[in-house]
């Protein structure tokens, strides 16, 4: 099933909307309203320190998507990608549409000089955990989030 992949417009939010609470929802959390309006706007804007999002459409409908951003690390001079959320719609799940934005922030990375992407995924997350094995190196860190 081909897909195409494309930066997200002012047009997308409904579609975007579904998309992200799906992805919410899988990990079983929300956000409120103010949230959903704030990252809207950020993915939209053109400051450099937000997010950017790229959708995977078929047929002309939003199936996927994907947040991510660049930033400075410590331990290069050039910047690094940290791609924050993937999702798929479960009627296309296993059709490439994962594999084709993650390849596309891949692009980005490279074409702006930052090879380095990374992300977090849930370790119950199997299905998409079979994708991320075949195109990326799982790593031994652990992560930590501060106490409230």
């Amino acid at each position: 099933m081909p897909c195409t992949i494309r930066p997200l417009r002012a047009t997308d939010e409904a579609d975007w909307r579904r998309l992200w609470t799906g992805y919410l929802e899988f990990y079983k959390t929300s956000v409120p309203e103010a949230v959903y309006v704030s990252t809207f706007a950020r993915l939209l804007g053109d400051d450099a320190r937000d997010f950017n999002c790229l959708v995977a459409e078929v047929d002309g409908k939003m199936v996927g998507l994907t947040h991510y951003l660049s930033h400075r690390h410590a331990w290069k001079i050039e910047e690094v990608i940290y791609l924050q959320d993937l999702y798929v719609d479960p009627a296309v799940r296993g059709t490439g549409a994962g594999r084709a934005l993650i390849e596309a922030v891949y692009a980005v990375a490279d074409a702006a000089g930052t090879p380095a992407v990374y992300w977090l995924t849930q370790d119950f997350n199997t299905q998409a955990r079979q994708l991320y094995d075949r195109i990326a190196q799982v790593t031994p860190f652990i992560r930590y989030n501060r106490k409230l």
